[in-house]
């Protein structure tokens, strides 16, 4: 069995920034086991496989460790093999996931993710996170997946180094930290080593989070963020009531193909 296979860098218009992540397009879906064992292999913070049949396309998102019920930049990576390299006719693409209808939409050389908003809920004991982190937040809200830590200054969150053994015993998916930025509304980082990232370069689906506070925060539904990952990356969030538009390009890095055994 032949599978192709592409790596993206997402939340970028350049390689070698941003967030890589690789996309397998697949006639059926493999076993559990065997997706796990190829993203495994990829070793990148996600690996994203399609399935196109007679109900439109399908999505799933697997870390190296573990299946995620959301991926931004992987979902945009998506798009952007389906747009960019396998021709597809349309304004938008709608995929099937395990959170509902996902639309990513192009105009030109920039792709917009339409997700569903986060609930975001406040939470009093910073204990064990600010023990984790190192350097206590002035808020924190829990969401569906994650924990969000707002700090004082985009400086707070640069200088961030967190104990990522302590962060590892964290119930949830993955812990974002923010702050205002300095040239932009918000900055952020995202730690993920409960699924086996430490710190993940660009993180789509945090910004539906995100988005949640500083639009309510900042009183705007229009948001420019920077991702303060080492490769960096910047998206735009428009909120559309429960729902938050993502906006940013994508590179593609390699082509190639993955060799399997014939069976299922």
């Amino acid at each position: 069995m032949v599978i192709p296979i592409y790596q993206i860098d997402a939340f970028s218009d350049q390689v070698f920034k941003g967030n890589p992540a690789a996309v397998c397009i697949l006639n059926y879906w493999l076993t559990d086991s065997l997706m796990q064992n190829i993203a495994a292999e990829n070793n990148l913070a996600e690996t994203a496989f399609i399935v196109d049949d007679k109900n439109g396309f399908h999505i799933r998102w697997f870390t190296p460790t573990v299946e995620v019920d959301l991926c931004g930049h992987a979902t945009l990576a998506a798009a952007h093999v389906l747009f960019r390299h396998l021709n597809f006719q349309g304004f938008a693409i709608e995929f099937q996931s395990r959170s509902g209808v996902l639309i990513v939409t192009s105009i030109e050389n920039q792709l917009t993710l339409d997700f569903p908003i986060d609930i975001i809920k406040p939470v009093t004991n910073f204990e064990e996170l600010t023990i984790a982190m190192g350097q206590t937040p002035k808020l924190l809200f829990r969401g569906k997946s994650d924990y969000l830590l707002v700090y004082k200054s985009q400086k707070d969150i640069e200088n961030l180094q967190p104990d990522f053994r302590l962060l590892k015993l964290i119930k949830a998916r993955g812990i974002i930290v923010t702050a205002p930025g300095n040239e932009v509304d918000f900055v952020s980082r995202f730690f993920a080593p409960q699924s086996g990232i430490d710190e993940d370069p660009v993180t789509g689906s945090a910004h539906t989070t995100l988005a949640a506070y500083w639009a309510q925060y900042l009183k705007k539904d229009y948001l420019i963020a920077n991702q303060l990952s080492g490769r960096g990356g910047q998206l735009i969030c428009k909120l559309n009531g429960s729902r938050v538009k993502i906006t940013g390009s994508c590179s593609t890095f390699m082509i190639g193909e993955v060799f399997l055994p014939d069976s299922k």
